[in-house]
């Protein structure tokens, strides 16, 4: 198995690939990384995600109960360097140039990262009318459906800074990636930065995310969902609420227009006079309601656009 490794770049990698050096043992150095991302992305989930809460503290628990104290203590202290570093500059790709530094990207399984340099070079030239968007709709959302440890989102919110754009409040960050340990790598990045969203963990091929509402607030099979802190921000979670108001009333639209065409079947069945006149009128009471009701859930299915509340 071929390995491709970068020099750790800056003081706070340096120390960090020490760390996990240090630590190897009783652990080789890739069962190191990927328990130390699943431990500290758990964590960061447990704090905020009630509904998933149950099942990743107990996958914490069971990791953590592999190691010494001194062991996840040390672990304590790399999460800690990952958040002073992301304090001075965030502007990197932190975790990705750390597994890259470590040694652990590998050309025959075609697990490496693109350089941060290029990723912000692309997020620039994809930037567009994204301003405009936002003036219109209030928020805009990104999507990258190979999304390694998040490089080409972390740009992205790197790029909206320098345009003055707040993206904590209008951008809604959507991840995915095969691979459980590096869609937790973006995860934590995405999260310590203040980036609202969530990972999905799957094949984009094969089972890619879906959301229920056209916006991608809300994804459609949330337990395969990792949600950042800012997604529970009462700013998302109105947006949401709105969204979910609206499927309220496409759902109550296509009851009554299901309960008015089951009543105008019984009162057919009931009268043969009544048979008659439905065959002779296209266009009766029946008839005008149902298509009231198709045109009111066609208008409220194709209104993509967001409430200007904020």
């Amino acid at each position: 198995m071929g390995h491709l490794t970068r020099v750790a770049k800056n003081e706070d990698q340096k120390e960090i690939v020490k760390i996990f050096n240090d630590l190897q043992g009783r652990h080789n150095l890739w069962q190191l990384w990927a328990d130390f991302v699943v431990l500290m992305a758990c964590a960061i989930s447990n704090a905020v995600d009630m509904a998933h809460r149950d099942v990743r503290e107990e996958s914490y628990r069971k990791i953590a109960s592999g190691y010494s104290q001194k062991e996840l203590d040390a672990f304590a202290q790399i999460f800690a360097l990952l958040v002073n570093a992301y304090e001075r500059d965030s502007n990197q790709d932190l975790l990705g140039e750390l597994y890259m530094a470590l040694g652990l990207g590998n050309d025959s399984g075609g697990q490496f990262f693109t350089p941060y340099d290029v990723c912000r070079a692309m997020a620039e030239m994809m930037f567009g009318d994204v301003p405009a968007k936002i003036e219109k709709k209030g928020w805009v959302s990104v999507n990258d459906p190979a999304v390694g440890a998040g490089a080409l989102l972390i740009a992205f919110a790197n790029v909206c800074l320098i345009k003055h754009i707040n993206y904590q409040q209008h951008v809604l960050f959507v991840a995915q990636d095969i691979d459980y340990v590096t869609a937790c790598m973006c995860y934590i990045q995405l999260s310590l930065l203040g980036c609202a969203g969530y990972v999905y963990v799957g094949n984009t091929i094969t089972d890619p995310c879906t959301a229920l509402d056209g916006n991608a607030l809300i994804p459609a099979q949330p337990e395969k969902c990792w949600f950042t802190p800012m997604y529970f921000h009462q700013t998302w979670h109105f947006r949401r609420l709105i969204w979910q108001m609206q499927l309220l009333d496409m759902t109550m639209a296509v009851a009554k227009s299901d309960d008015q065409e089951e009543e105008s079947h019984d009162d057919d069945s009931e009268s043969p006079v009544n048979e008659i006149t439905q065959s002779d009128n296209k266009m009766g009471p029946s008839s005008n309601d149902n298509t009231h009701g198709d045109n009111e859930i066609e208008y409220l299915a194709n209104d993509s656009g967001q409430l200007m509340l904020f």
